[in-house]
């Protein structure tokens, strides 16, 4: 448990403060406006305690903090440790699934539109994000009659280029065919901007220009480009109607719906703007910090804007409860958006029942969250337990390492660690090896040096001063990728693989504080050192499915990081030793013609045209692929 710092030590300034556990691993980071007032209400009878609160003290072993000049200050360092650290007390985001946005690739040439998950890129505009792919397709499908932009990858657009002949899209209109000069970039360009401006609302201007060009096409006596902007017109206008009206023209608002319990949270955001809703979001949290109504609401604000957000931050943010510090965190969203945000409980009118159909949603998604996870929560539960009992573990294992190998007779020899935690992959955790010491076919030798490798760093790690971990808030000089022992160590294999990991922990001290397992694949064995047969795990239990997965896990994560090496390899092969041809140049020719086939076949003529490749190096690469021909 940790001990109570004397009084005088701590400042009485606003801040952030760690609570960090014996291996130095930080479970909890909260802010304070008085760091000493804060902390004071930790160090008192643990009785007095929200139970979560009580077992977050009895767990750390030290408290640190950080001084800084204000309140908004202490809450933008607080997300920031939060967000680097993801300390196990602190209230998890769970987004169950990555929400799809449609996406403007504003950083090309000719820009794109397309369907994006995923972690966000710079140079690219995102507009959402929909509840649905399906959505935005047909969406997309409606606007390109009107913005006709191209959709088609970089391979696509180079081959047709390459080929001087437009795709199927060009010649329905649904594409203004830029790969083959149909359309210049600044008109192009211009057709890009009109479909920004209208997914973000802006639809009076370009409905009233579309009339007006239409009725000019008419005067003039060109019915048929009038009969092609009516066709237009009419798909803009379809496009309208999808996008619900709900509330002034002239509005930009964040919606925000809660339903909740004493452990988790259900939220809901509806992104307004222009009066319609242009996108939804919706995430679990998992409520592992003691929390107020208000500071629920706090965590909400952090986790949805901490990261710049796709829609931006609008005039105004409704909450079915103001958060417990209310000018901090206006005074924070006014600074994210340049200009005032206020963030207020909607009490009668329209925005009132906006604000309770969104509640409404989030309700019932929480309900189809709690019927999903029931039997999720219990089985991990049961899982962990048994496995505790069965392998006569001190503790259960709630980080579980699992290691497999994978290679090619011998060549591109990789090792793989995946990490359960709480039951669950943690991903961010996964680590993968380059096999270095080993020629030739030999899983045992592998396996010992990808063992003695990730232990010896976490020796290195445990053993390292306390300071390089934090420096004034920052990063230290190095990330601790693997300072955290697991509860368990599992091997894919059988006693020969199990024989391996035993000695690799005998041999470095560990075999007192690392409990180690193996899975052998034919009969589903659970091997333990110390015992000839078996451990006898039931078929069909929860214990048995969860070492199954780990190493399945383990299985597909070695053999897929395996697969790209020799793929890199093998593609890179074939360009290799060409005169004046680089690694930074090659990327560059594989991209501009659409792939390494498209390279082999390529004539002189075509490769001397690409601007970037000097003459002698394009005779090079030509000899090189048609020198017999």
């Amino acid at each position: 448990m940790v001990a109570r710092p004397p009084s005088g030590t701590i400042p009485d300034t606003p801040g952030s403060y760690q609570f960090k556990d014996r291996d130095g691993r930080v479970i909890y980071v909260g802010k304070a406006s008085s760091l000493r007032q804060r902390l004071s209400n930790y160090f008192q009878d643990p009785r007095n305690l929200h139970p979560r609160t009580a077992q977050m003290v009895a767990t750390a072993a030290t408290v640190e903090w950080i001084e800084v000049r204000n309140e908004v200050e202490a809450l933008m360092l607080e997300y920031s440790l939060i967000k680097q650290h993801r300390p196990r007390f602190n209230i998890r985001l769970r987004d169950d699934k990555s929400y799809p946005f449609l996406a403007i690739t504003l950083d090309e040439q000719f820009p794109r539109a397309l369907v994006m998950r995923g972690r966000k890129r710079k140079g690219t505009r995102y507009f959402g994000p929909y509840a649905h792919a399906y959505a935005i397709r047909d969406t997309l499908d409606l606007l390109l009659r009107s913005f006709p932009i191209r959709t088609c990858s970089p391979g696509k657009f180079n081959e047709h280029h390459r080929l001087g002949r437009p795709c199927l899209l060009f010649h329905i209109e649904k594409c203004s065919g830029p790969c083959v000069g149909e359309i210049d970039e600044m008109p192009y360009r211009q057709l890009v901007q009109e479909l920004c401006d209208f997914l973000d609302g802006d639809t009076d201007d370009i409905v009233r220009r579309l009339e007006a060009e239409m009725a000019s096409a008419a005067k003039e006596l060109e019915y048929e480009r009038a009969a092609r902007v009516r066709d237009r017109l009419l798909a803009v206008r379809k496009a309208i109607e999808k996008q619900q009206m709900v509330a002034e023209r002239s509005e930009d608002i964040d919606i925000i719906g809660i339903a909740d319990d004493e452990l988790e949270a259900a939220v809901q955001v509806f992104f307004v703007r222009k009066g319609r809703v242009v996108g939804r979001k919706g995430f679990i949290l998992d409520k592992v910090e003691e929390l107020t109504p208000g500071g629920l609401v706090d965590r909400i604000l952090e986790n949805l804007y901490g990261d710049e957000p796709p829609a931006g931050v609008p005039k105004q943010v409704l909450v079915p409860v103001e958060p417990d510090d209310l000018p901090t965190y206006e005074e924070w969203l006014s600074h994210l958006r340049g200009s005032r945000v206020q963030v207020r409980v909607p009490q009668r009118g329209d925005k009132r029942a906006l604000h309770e159909t969104v509640t409404r949603n989030a309700g019932e998604e929480f309900v189809r969250h709690r019927l999903r996870r029931a039997g999720d929560h219990n089985a991990r539960s049961r899982a962990l337990t048994e496995l505790q009992d069965l392998l006569s573990l001190p503790e259960a294992p709630l980080r579980i390492e699992c290691y497999d190998m994978a290679h090619l007779q011998g060549t591109d020899y990789v090792g793989s660690m995946v990490v359960l935690e709480d039951g669950l992959p943690n991903k961010r955790e996964y680590r993968r090896f380059k096999v270095k010491t080993v020629a030739g076919n030999d899983d045992y030798a592998a396996m010992e040096e990808v063992l003695t490798r990730r232990l010896q760093a976490y020796i290195n790690e445990r053993d390292a001063p306390l300071d390089d971990d934090l420096v004034d808030g920052q990063a230290g000089k190095r990330p601790k990728k693997f300072a955290y022992p697991p509860q368990l160590l599992v091997v894919d294999g059988g006693k020969g693989q199990l024989a391996v990991a035993e000695r690799v922990v005998r041999s470095l001290g560990l075999a007192d504080e690392i409990p180690i397992a193996s899975l052998a694949k034919r009969f589903e064995e659970v091997y333990v050192p110390g015992r000839s047969q078996p451990v006898e795990v039931p078929r069909g239990s929860d214990a048995l499915f969860m070492l199954q997965r780990i190493r399945d896990e383990a299985h597909r994560f070695a053999n897929t990081f395996h697969r790209e090496l020799r793929g890199k390899r093998m593609t890179a092969s074939s360009l290799d030793g060409i005169p004046g041809l680089g690694e930074a140049r090659k990327q560059k020719l594989v991209k501009a013609m659409g792939g390494v086939n498209a390279v082999k076949k390529a004539s002189l003529d075509e490769l001397q045209a690409l601007s970037f490749l000097p003459a002698a190096v394009a005779e090079a690469i030509h000899a090189k692929f048609h020198s017999a021909q």
